[in-house]
This record gives C-alpha cells, sequence and structure tokens, in this order.
C-alpha cells in the first residue's frame, strides 16, 4: 500500500504538472457539451426548394403556400421551366425541385386526380430522405383537404371514422437534446478516459523514467494501479462536470438515481482506461498510441448507438457492438437519465462492462514487461 501511495503520488505530480492536458479535460468536455448538440441536429430545415408552376392556378398557389409555410422549406427561385430550376441544382442553390404540370386544377376537377414530380438532390442521402419525406406528407395533407372541400355535407352517409390520439414516453416533448446529451457525454468520458491512459506508459517510454521504474521492485500490477487511479477519478469528474452542464444549459435531470449513474460509470471507466493501458503498453511512441487509439475511438463512435440505432445495424455489426463498452454506457445513460430505471434492470449491462475492465487490465498488466 505504501509503494502505491507513492506511485499515486508521482502520477498526481506530473498531471498537475501539465497545463496542457488539465486544460484538456476540463475545456474541452464543458465546450463540446454546449456546442456539439446544437451542431448535431438530426432536425433538418431550411431545405432550399425551386418551384416551376407551370399552372399558376388558385390550387397551385395554395399547394405552394402550404408547402412553404410548413417551415421545413426554404424558397431558392420561381423558375419558368425546369430546366432552369434544375441549373440551380447543379450550382447547389437547390435541393429540390417540385414541378406543377399545366391543367393541374382543370384536371383534378375534371379527372380527380393529378400528377405533380418531384427531383431531390440526392448527394445528401440523410437529407434527401428527410426532405422528400416532408414534402410526400404536405402533399398527402393537401390531398385530404382538397377531399373535404369536393364532399356535400348533405349527401354524406355516415361512415365510421377512427381517430388516433398518441403520446411520447419518457420523452414528452421530443427533445432532441434529451437524447443526444448523455450520449455525447458518454463519448466525452470515452476520449479522456481512453486517450490519457493510452499515452500514460507511451510518456514514460519516451523520456526514459520507464528504466527508472523497471529496475525497482515495484509489482506490475501496483504500477498498472498507478497508472489507472488517478485517471479514473479525474474521469469521474468530468463526468460530474458534464452532468452540471447537462442541468445547467439543457435542463436535463435524471429521472433515475444519480447513484446509480456513478455506481455503472466507475465500472465504464475501468474498463475504458484498461483499454487504454493495454495500448500504452503496445505503442513505443506517443504518435503510435495516439493512432491506435484514434482508430478504435472512430469505431466506438460510429457503432456505440449514438447516430445510429443499434437495431437497425446489420447482424456482423450487432456482434461487434457487443464486445463495444460504449455501447453500453450509452444505453445506460438513456435508460437511467430518460426512462428512469433501476438497479434491475441494468444490472446485465454492469456484469457486462466490469467483465470486460477485468480482462482488458489483466491483459495489460501480462503484456507489460518490465525490462532492464
Amino acid at each position: 500500500m505504501r509503494t502505491l501511495k507513492f506511485l499515486l503520488q508521482k502520477e498526481f505530480r506530473q498531471i498537475f504538472r501539465n497545463k496542457n492536458i488539465l486544460r484538456m479535460m476540463f475545456m474541452t468536455p464543458i465546450i463540446q457539451l454546449i456546442i456539439l448538440p446544437q451542431a448535431a441536429n438530426y432536425t433538418i430545415r431550411n431545405i432550399n426548394i425551386a418551384v416551376v408552376d407551370l399552372d399558376r392556378s388558385t390550387y397551385s398557389q395554395k399547394f405552394v403556400n402550404k408547402v412553404l409555410s410548413s417551415g421545413y422549406f426554404k424558397l431558392a427561385a420561381f423558375s419558368q421551366s425546369y430546366d432552369k430550376a434544375y441549373q440551380l441544382i447543379e450550382s447547389d442553390k437547390a435541393d429540390i425541385i417540385i414541378e406543377i404540370p399545366q391543367g393541374f386544377e382543370s384536371k383534378l376537377n375534371t379527372e380527380q386526380s393529378q400528377t405533380v414530380s418531384l427531383s431531390v438532390d440526392a448527394i445528401n442521402g440523410v437529407k434527401a430522405a428527410v426532405g422528400s419525406g416532408y414534402l410526400t406528407n404536405i402533399i398527402q395533407d393537401f390531398n385530404g383537404q382538397i377531399r373535404l372541400d369536393w364532399m356535400q355535407p348533405s349527401k354524406m352517409s355516415p361512415m365510421p371514422t377512427i381517430d388516433v390520439e398518441s403520446s411520447n414516453w419518457y420523452n414528452p416533448n421530443l427533445s432532441y437534446y434529451l437524447f443526444m446529451v448523455p450520449g455525447i457525454l458518454v463519448l466525452l468520458v470515452t476520449l479522456i478516459g481512453g486517450n490519457m491512459t493510452s499515452q500514460n506508459i507511451v510518456i514514460e517510454k519516451e523520456k526514459g523514467t520507464i528504466e527508472q521504474i523497471n529496475v525497482t521492485p515495484v509489482k506490475k500490477y501496483l504500477f498498472i494501479l498507478g497508472k489507472l487511479i488517478p485517471f479514473w477519478v479525474l474521469g469521474v469528474i468530468v463526468f460530474t462536470l458534464g452532468l452540471v452542464i447537462a442541468w445547467a444549459v439543457y435542463g436535463i435531470i435524471p429521472l433515475g438515481s444519480i447513484a446509480l449513474l456513478y455506481l455503472f460509470v466507475s465500472v465504464y471507466l475501468i474498463a475504458i482506461m484498461g483499454f487504454g493501458l493495454l495500448i500504452s503498453t503496445y505503442s513505443e511512441t506517443p504518435m503510435q498510441a495516439n493512432s491506435l487509439t484514434f482508430f478504435f475511438m472512430q469505431i466506438f463512435n460510429m457503432m456505440g448507438g449514438l447516430y445510429t440505432p443499434i437495431d437497425s445495424m446489420p447482424g456482423w455489426a450487432k456482434v461487434i457492438t457487443e464486445v463495444i463498452p460504449i455501447s453500453y454506457f450509452i444505453q445506460v445513460m438513456r435508460m437511467i437519465v430518460i426512462k428512469g430505471s433501476h438497479f434491475h434492470d441494468i444490472l446485465p449491462h454492469i456484469l457486462i462492462v466490469l467483465l470486460m475492465g477485468i480482462v482488458l487490465n489483466t491483459w495489460a498488466v501480462l503484456n507489460y514487461r518490465k525490462t532492464t
């Protein structure tokens, strides 16, 4: 225990001596938690639309007004022909062209059907899918309004109708921040825990101080613990800072137990820091450690379930997510913060991440060789 105490004193002194590390560990979460949720927004608005109205009738004007008043579209131009509107797409000034054919209103009155042409710039697949989806819903709603206008109430026979009443559980206002902020906090804790520890042993190698430690009778597991504990403490502090920002900036208060959150983050930090220490034992230079950490962190971020639901991934990808600790942390954060889940709900996640932590840290201890 006395040896461990001296190792911890050494590590904390090195950390607090390096002002850049402290700035990165505490300023980065503050800046990213305020900026990232504002930028990484799935609600797509201001879709540029070019209108080609060849009919210029009352119905076509009502239809165009309905599209533009929806709040999702911004008028790029009223074009005289499709070819001129297409030039706007080629110059990136329009995302969608909506073409209303000549005789739009008269054909509706005589044949009770008409076709509207939509041309979508699909370079950005997400924007194209969402924009065309918005327009399809608007067209269906406009179509329903026309039918109601044409119906004669006196001649209508009573028909059964089904009214749908929906309620949004756990997130009644469909707040995007309530969904994203906990996940982004997980990414920040992962970045701090994994990246900082991956540099630890490598920096000792680069400075040559590792040789001084290797000739001492310090046990390997005590050496690894001395590297792990300081960043575990700092990781918990960063997590606390993130919770405070989520409450102060976005008004997010966990529905579940905050103590349960700290229990899981304590176990999770052991796993992710064990992963960082393992990378550090395999690397010879800080650049190697940075490259390996960046490679794995990209996989964690994209396959952890923050941006893409795990259920929508192919089978092989779901198998990979089962061995990625961040996927369990994101699930638990949303379960506790949004749903108010209890201990028995997250117990399987705790056990899996704890097993990962034991395996990774044991691997790091065995892989670290004391050589002179």
